[in-house]
Formats: structure tokens, sequence, C-alpha cells
């Protein structure tokens, strides 16, 4: 061998045993997640702290933040559960009595929408707040009380010749032409039902909920396990009239956050019910998401996975967090295998939801976690900004990796 291919080699050589050193330094230098979690956290608390004082003394609850201002809403908006939510996960993870008080003080405040017949979104509403209160030992007769009102109240909404629940009523949705529209994220407030018939031993609210998620898996998945919006039903027949979207970039689009309400949805009903196709249209749906060729490289996905503008348009953080979270679930119902693949790919996730890139530092995002999140693109409504429910399920989704843990 000559001098040049000695060379050569030995760069080859010298090249490769770097490589393998950058590999162990950045296999060193990676947080372990217990770590992370703790720190992300601390984070939560710091800007929560923030959070809170900017809102002190002013009624109703912090949405996201628009033009440098933090925006409240009312008990009756679909997001008010989400504040009292990320308090009372704060509270379970540091034992800290002041954010348990904070977490009731909201929570008592959400109250009205227990009987707001107008909209579906009372699980939203009142199982992130009373419902994880009751799971922590608090206010057992109230918080039973309102949930099992709320629980009632969803019910009435319910039409048997659809066999679904009416997501929006004519007054929010007047010039669409729809007639009885229901939305994938209306798979999140079944949790609220599910609840119901185990506390009151009380069938019709189980079945209700059933025939709600076999009429959607019926109507709203596509062959490739992507979901439509809205299906638009017929309540003289229970014939789906349309299918299409709200804010989702097209009718035939994929809705990232859409993909994650129905991945979550069947993942929890699976939970529920057990029964065996509920698990295999959640595993299809984390198939879809986690293979998709449009998915950036840090798992976080774009507002939509068919805007054609891609890869110039927002992220959805909120989007990642609640797949993040629904994942993580999933993973206790499959095979080893099948299992670490949800779990890596949720790690990376909350890897990613929790680097600077979208991790606020304390003192910026007004107080709110997660920055990059898309609300409704279409109409040009909180677009790359915090939004209070991707900072709750990023929340549940730490915690639940920690449950994995043994922590």
């Amino acid at each position: 061998m000559n001098l040049i291919s000695k060379l050569s080699l030995l760069s080859v050589l010298m090249i490769s045993q770097i490589s393998i050193f950058a590999a162990e330094i950045s296999t060193k230098d990676v947080m372990p997640m217990a770590d992370l979690i703790k720190k992300d956290f601390d984070v939560a608390a710091k800007q929560y702290k923030i959070l809170l004082e900017k809102v002190k003394d002013k009624p109703g609850f912090p949405r996201t933040a628009e033009n440098g201002e933090i925006k409240l809403v009312g008990p009756l908006d679909w997001t008010s559960g989400f504040i009292p939510g990320s308090l009372w996960y704060l509270a379970e993870f540091t034992g800290d009595t002041k954010w348990r008080d904070a977490a009731m003080r909201y929570t008592s405040a959400v109250a009205p929408a227990k009987f707001d017949f107008t909209q579906h979104d009372l699980g939203f509403m009142l199982y992130c707040s009373y419902g994880n209160g009751l799971r922590l030992g608090y206010e057992q007769v109230a918080y039973r009380d309102a949930l099992l009102a709320g629980a009632t109240t969803l019910m009435t909404r319910f039409d048997p010749q659809v066999g679904s629940i009416k997501s929006w009523d004519q007054s929010v949705v007047s010039d669409s032409g729809w007639t009885f529209p229901v939305i994938i994220d209306n798979m999140m407030n079944l949790e609220l039902l599910m609840w119901a018939a185990r506390t009151t031993n009380e069938p019709y609210y189980k079945e209700v909920a059933i025939k709600h998620a076999d009429t959607t898996l019926k109507n709203h998945f596509r062959s490739d396990a992507s979901s439509y919006h809205v299906v638009d039903y017929d309540p003289s027949n229970g014939k789906a009239r349309s299918r299409v979207t709200h804010q989702g970039n097209s009718n035939d689009s994929a809705w990232a956050r859409g993909q994650g309400w129905g991945l979550y949805g069947y993942t929890m009903m699976y939970r529920e019910t057990r029964k065996p196709e509920y698990l295999q249209q959640a595993k299809k749906i984390a198939a879809f998401v986690m293979n998709h060729p449009r998915l950036p490289a840090d798992k976080v996905p774009y507002w939509d996975f068919d805007d054609p503008a891609i890869p110039n348009v927002p992220r959805d953080s909120s989007a990642a967090a609640l797949i993040s979270s629904a994942l993580i679930e999933l993973a206790t119902f499959v095979d080893r295998d099948t299992a670490s693949k949800y779990m890596g790919f949720a790690e990376k996730q909350l890897r990613s939801l929790s680097s600077p890139e979208y991790l606020a530092f304390p003192g910026q995002n007004n107080g709110f976690l997660l920055k990059h999140a898309t609300g409704h693109k279409p109409a040009g409504k909180e677009i790359d900004a915090p939004l209070n429910y991707g900072d709750y399920y990023f929340l549940e989704a730490l915690l639940r990796f920690r449950k994995t843990l043994g922590q």
C-alpha cells in the first residue's frame, strides 16, 4: 500500500472514530427523560405563576395571547377546562398546595358549563377540570355531581336516528347549509359519558358513547385512516350528506389536530370498552401520522398535512402534544415492539416540544408554555400562537411518560 493509500485509510479511520466519539458524546449529552420532565414542570410552574399573576382579579380563562395580550374567555368557551386542568397537573406533579388551590378556584368557575345545552364540548370543559380534581381526590361529592350534570346535559344532543352527538347548532353554522354536523373533535367528549356510565351504573351513557364512536368510525375516515373534520348528517334518515372541513386546508385534507383527536379518542374508547375495532382504528391513525412523508424531522406536524405550501406553513405544537399523549397510552395496549415504536415517537415529540424552539423561557410567551401552535388558520385566528389546550396535553403527556418510568 502506497503512502497516499495509507493516508487515505488513516483519514477514513480517524473520521470513523470521530463519528463514534461524537455519537457517544451526543448520547451522553441527551438529558434522561425523568430529568427532562422535571425541567419542563419547573418551567411550567414559573410560567403559570406569571400567567396567573397577569390575569389576577380578571374574570375568565386565559386561552391564548394575541398581539402581546392575553385573551380571556368565559366558562362557556370550549377551552375553559384546560387552564384548571393544567393547574391540576401542576398540583399532581409538585404536590404544592398553591396549585391545588388555584385549580379548585378555576374549576369552580367552569360550573355554568354543566348546563350548557348549546354545544358538545362539555367533555373538554368539565372532564379536564372537575374530572382531574375528582381523580386526585378533591371535592368528591361536588365534583361528581357537576360531572354527572354535564354528562346528562351532553346526552340531550344525541340523535338515535343519526347515531351521533350533534356538534354545532344552526346558530353557529348558519351559513353552512349543514343540518346535523359532527366533528372528529367530538370523540374527546365521550370519556365523560363513559365515566358517567361507570359511576351511576347506568348503561345508556355508555351505549350513546359507543354508538357515536361506531358512527364516526363508519363515516369519518378515509381508506388511509385520515379523517374528515366535519360529517354532516340528514337527521331524517341518519345518512351522511357531506364530508367537509371547517378548520383544515380543504375538504379532502388531513388537518393535523383532527388526526390527533381521532387517535386520542379511539385509544380512550378502547381503554373503556376493549372493543378491538377501536384499537385497530387507533393503530391505523398512528401509522398514518408516524409514517407521513410530510411529517417534519422533529415530529411536530404542520398545521395540515396537505397544505400545498409546505414547508412554508405554520406548525401546530398543540397537535404534537395531543398525539404524543395519545401514543403513550396506546403503547400500553399493543405488543412490545409496537409499543417501543410508539414510545420512541412520543419521546421525540416531547423532546422537540421541550426544546427552546417550542418551550418558552420563563417570562416569555405571556406565561403560556408552548409556542408555535395553530388554532384556526382558515379563519386567520390563533396562528403561530400559544394555546391553553396545547399546554394541557403537553403536561398530560409528560405525566403519562413519567408513569412509564415507574415514577
